[in-house]
Formats: structure tokens, C-alpha cells, sequence
């Protein structure tokens, strides 16, 4: 079973043992679970194929269907995004940090992680424990839900053990995630920019910023 990770950033330094254990799962091409803006998530390294082959291995995902990256600053874009619009860029002003995962045209990555397409989904979340590992480990992270493909989003540290424990490499519990509605998904290399998924922002919301199709 996976060694379940306590983590408060309350009385944790980043720098502690507990942030070099991530590191060195991540580092190994392991694949962790933890609390994102929405529900508990699968990360990895998301420039390491073997990590992401694990993932859809965990998922039972279908090899058609890209993985979403998570980020903790914009500088981290220029590794993971050949361009932004400036659709997308008055997007990043008005909803990052938020449930809205961007789409963007692609640099060269694993073709795990962007399904061998030319685009990846990105979202700089807005929850203060996901922020903070985020900057701790200083590194993108891959985020699908921690959960079989088909099956219900977890909230909890316990319920990503008993669904996955004998599957991952580490659980780091920051507590209960906030649940709710999925992130919205626009893919902003369209002019406009297309919905592809209505989540927690609405049609209406993103078209208090721009028009979208």
C-alpha cells in the first residue's frame, strides 16, 4: 500500500522531509495523489513518459484522452505552451487562478501527456494547499482525478487508499478537497475560443471576459 503523507503547510516548512519524500517519488517516475482545486488528483513529472504510462495504467484511461498539467506561476507556461493569444492571455487575467483549465498549442511533450495531439490543457488552481506543493516542489504536475476511469471523483486522502493504495507511490493528504463541480476546459487555440467542457465557470462567466463558441 501507498504511504499516506501528512501535510500541513501550517507548521510545515516546505523544505522538510516530508516535501524530499514527493520530490523523490516524483523524481523516480512515481505517481502520487493529491488534494487539487476540485478533487484529488494523480500527480507525476509530466515530462516523463514511464511516469504518465503509469497513470493511464492506474486509470484504466483510454490512450486517446490527454492529461492535464497544473502549474504554480506563469513562468511555468513557456515550458509547456508553444504560444499564448491574447484570448487566452485576458482569460489568465480574469480566471487564474480558477477551475478553468486552458488549452493550449503545445512545445514538444510526451505523447502521453497530450495524447499524441498538438495541444495541452493547463490550470494555475486556486486552492491554497495545492498552491503551496505546487511551489514547494517548484515543477509542473500532472492532475487527473485519482480514481478509475468511469468511477466517482475522491475527496479524501482515505478514500484515494482504499480505491488506489495498492497502485501509487505516495498519498499526500492536505486534507479534504474541495469537491464540487470539475473544472471548466476552453481551448483557446480556436478564434474564438471554444468550450469544450461547462464546469464550475459557466458559458456566461467566460463570456463576461470574451465571446467563445
Amino acid at each position: 500500500m501507498a504511504k499516506v503523507l501528512p501535510v500541513n503547510f501550517e507548521q510545515a516548512d516546505p523544505s522538510s522531509r516530508a516535501i524530499g519524500d514527493i520530490r523523490s517519488a516524483l523524481k523516480s517516475g512515481g505517481v502520487i495523489a493529491f488534494p487539487t482545486d476540485t478533487f484529488y488528483g494523480l500527480g507525476a513529472d509530466p515530462f516523463n513518459p514511464d511516469a504518465l504510462s503509469k497513470i493511464f495504467r492506474i486509470k484504466q484511461r483510454p490512450a486517446d484522452k490527454p492529461l492535464l498539467v497544473l502549474i504554480h506561476s506563469l513562468d511555468q507556461l513557456k515550458d509547456l505552451a508553444a504560444g499564448v493569444t491574447d484570448g487566452a492571455q485576458l482569460l489568465m487575467e480574469h480566471f487564474w487562478p480558477g477551475p478553468l483549465t486552458l488549452i493550449f498549442k503545445a512545445v514538444p511533450l510526451p505523447d502521453a501527456l497530450t495524447a499524441g495531439t498538438s495541444t495541452i490543457g493547463i490550470r494555475l488552481p486556486d486552492h491554497p494547499f495545492t498552491r503551496r506543493l505546487l511551489e514547494a516542489l517548484d515543477q509542473p504536475l500532472t492532475a487527473p482525478s485519482a480514481n478509475v476511469s468511469g468511477t466517482g471523483e475522491l475527496e479524501t486522502a482515505q478514500q484515494v487508499e482504499n480505491a488506489l493504495g495498492d497502485k501509487l507511490d505516495l498519498i499526500v493528504d492536505g486534507g479534504p478537497a474541495p469537491g464540487g463541480k470539475v473544472s471548466t476546459v476552453l481551448d483557446t487555440t480556436t478564434n474564438p475560443p471554444t468550450l469544450v467542457r461547462e464546469g464550475a465557470l459557466s458559458r456566461s462567466d467566460l463570456e463576461s471576459a470574451l465571446p467563445i463558441q
